[in-house]
């Protein structure tokens, strides 16, 4: 049921959404050099490694330098990509991550191996479930990008307290997970972007 429900939305989202995708795509190749999307090895279900697809939001190769984006005005961060950023649009072609079974549209956001690599036994049931494109812990901390800024060690604070308030919720969405829940959780999403 929930594999139906992923795909039809995504293919319906992805159809007519399309005119804006191009729009996107003009407007970051406009603004700064480099690819339209961004590729970003992630750990899934089951502790496998998939490619994770943004809109590319920051200058090329910017990510060598640090795997956390520092504050909403992230100094690598393009003037489309600060727009595509605050309106979580950077992370639509995600869709296509979904329609390839590798994410579903409600689940616990993937992290990068560096950090999934530090889950303790408990954490690691994350990993039990596809990952999402939105869940409890991303409507949390939507902001999470300016709290790291307001921080003198950013990674710290991130995996001291962040990630592991993140990762409580995670547990708690497995626990609770149904057709309801995730209904909820997408409505709850797509009010906190919009308001």
């Amino acid at each position: 049921m929930k594999r139906i429900f992923d795909l039809f939305f995504s293919i319906v989202f992805i159809i007519l959404l399309s005119p804006f995708f191009l729009l996107f795509s003009l407007l970051i190749v406009i603004d700064s050099p480099g690819s339209v999307f961004y590729r970003q090895q992630r750990v899934g279900k089951d502790g496998k490694d998939f490619f994770l697809i943004k809109f590319r939001t920051m200058r090329a190769g910017a990510d060598r330098s640090s795997l956390l984006t520092i504050g909403s005005r992230d100094q690598r961060i393009t003037r489309v990509g600060y727009f595509l950023r605050k309106y979580k649009l950077d992370e639509l072609p995600q869709l296509f991550n979904i329609i390839c079974g590798e994410m579903s549209i409600v689940g616990p956001r993937p992290e990068v191996r560096k950090y999934a690599a530090l889950y303790n036994t408990e954490q690691l049931k994350v990993l039990s479930v596809l990952p999402g494109l939105t869940d409890y812990a991303s409507l949390k901390y939507i902001n999470e990008s300016d709290m790291l800024s307001q921080s003198n060690d950013p990674e710290a604070l991130y995996l001291n307290e962040i990630m592991p308030a993140k990762l409580k919720l995670n547990l708690q969405y497995i626990d609770e997970r149904n057709f309801m829940t995730d209904l909820k959780i997408i409505l709850m999403t797509i009010k906190r972007i919009l308001f």
